[in-house]
């Protein structure tokens, strides 16, 4: 279920919506994260997360703050502690940029 201003968004910017669920190409880092060759912005989220909360990995002093293991670590630039509202913006690192159309 999406958040009120993130359903906002995405009606008012339909192009937002594709370019978190297209198919891309994944890097090789990303590719032995995920398991999969391609997958889309938003599903990579979801995989990178459901892997955080699985293996137990938020701080337990701070619940803002994710602790990586050596796996998480090779997708999140090489960082011990990463903030949740990073996240994204270092996955998105890993995705080619999407091509403006006028």
């Amino acid at each position: 279920m999406l958040p009120q201003k993130m359903k906002k968004a995405i009606t008012d910017n339909p192009k937002q919506l594709a370019n978190l669920i297209d198919l891309v190409n994944l890097p090789s880092t990303l590719r032995d994260f995920v398991g999969q060759s391609q997958i889309s912005h938003l599903g990579c989220f979801m995989r990178v997360w459901s892997y955080i909360k699985t293996n137990n990995l938020k701080d337990p002093n701070n619940k803002n703050v994710v602790n990586c293991d050596e796996k998480l670590k090779s997708i999140l630039l090489g960082k011990q502690q990463v903030e949740l509202v990073e996240l994204p913006a270092l996955i998105k690192l890993h995705f080619p940029k999407q091509k403006k159309f006028p």
